[in-house]
């Protein structure tokens, strides 16, 4: 019998804002759509998300239309970190999930869970992530990755320990990346919940 999670967060409250069509953006939204859905994570749009069947953009992406300049830098952000090498894709996944447990970021779970999965990783593993736990059977740099990001997203900050421990197990580059990865995924998870952009499934949307 596979195993599957027995909770995921849940919605902040209703949506507050509309998913739009492709045919309902003016030519600034529209260039930032298509640098979103037809940009580099078109190729693993089948593991985390971009659209819904009418091809709206889902979650932080329907955010980042309300301010198309700002957005477009934003998701820069995201691609750059989205196919960063320095990470592996476990660690990668493992980071951004313990950033969603954290902030109770039920979109940026869902999104991501499948991707985790695809990793290897089990739905015990993240049940145990997802409860505040260290999952079990995880290699030395993930277990790193986990305790790493719990510091940044509670303190904001590594003590010395921390900083030492991150440096040894990841090397400097990959904290470096690692740092960034949790302001931006934090900064997404914000967005989220004030936004509440509906889920794709939410007939509201």
């Amino acid at each position: 019998m596979s195993e599957e999670l027995t909770g995921r967060p849940g919605p902040a409250g209703p949506p507050r804002i509309a998913l739009n069509r492709p045919d309902e953006l003016d030519a600034e939204r529209a260039r930032l759509y298509e640098e979103i859905a037809g940009g580099p994570r078109r190729g693993q749009s089948s593991v985390v998300p971009l659209t819904d069947g009418d091809g709206r953009l889902l979650g932080p992406f329907a955010v980042m239309l309300l301010a198309p300049r700002v957005g477009s830098a934003v998701q820069a952000v995201g691609a750059a970190l989205r196919f960063d090498r320095s990470l592996t894709e476990r660690s990668r996944e493992l980071a951004i999930l313990t950033v969603a447990a954290h902030r109770r970021s039920e979109f940026e779970w869902l999104a991501h869970e499948s991707a985790a999965l695809a990793t290897g990783l089990r739905a015990g593993q993240l049940q145990v992530l997802l409860d505040g736990g260290m999952p079990p059977d995880l290699d030395a740099a993930d277990e790193v990755v986990v305790r790493t990001v719990r510091r940044l997203s509670v303190d904001g900050t590594l003590d010395d320990e921390g900083f030492g421990e991150a440096v040894s197990a990841l090397g400097t580059e990959a904290l470096a990346t690692l740092v960034w990865l949790v302001g931006y995924y934090g900064m997404l998870a914000t967005a989220l919940a004030t936004f509440r952009p509906p889920l794709a499934a939410d007939p509201a949307g």
